[in-house]
């Protein structure tokens, strides 16, 4: 257990920083999620750049990986090229 003040505010902060971590990969997970289960392909492609975004925030902040950020994005173009 935390026996000083800066070790407390450390735990403090770490936990806000795990759950405003967790909330924007969860709706990186969502929107990547949906353009998959989508078989339209205007609309993929439409939501495509948002998407890329956000991935490309996670990556910058040290959420992901960047080298599975550009997997991801990757596999969301594959997808959307093999649409008709």
């Amino acid at each position: 257990m935390a026996n000083n003040a800066s070790a407390k505010k450390c735990i403090r902060q770490s936990e806000r920083h795990r759950l405003h971590n967790k909330y924007y990969a969860k709706t990186t997970r969502n929107a990547i999620r949906a353009i998959r289960n989508t078989t339209d392909k205007k609309v993929a492609e439409a939501n495509a750049p948002k998407v890329y975004a956000m991935i490309d925030k996670l990556a910058k902040v040290g959420i992901i990986h960047k080298n599975k950020a550009a997997n991801l994005k990757s596999g969301i173009a594959v997808y959307i090229n093999k649409l008709a």
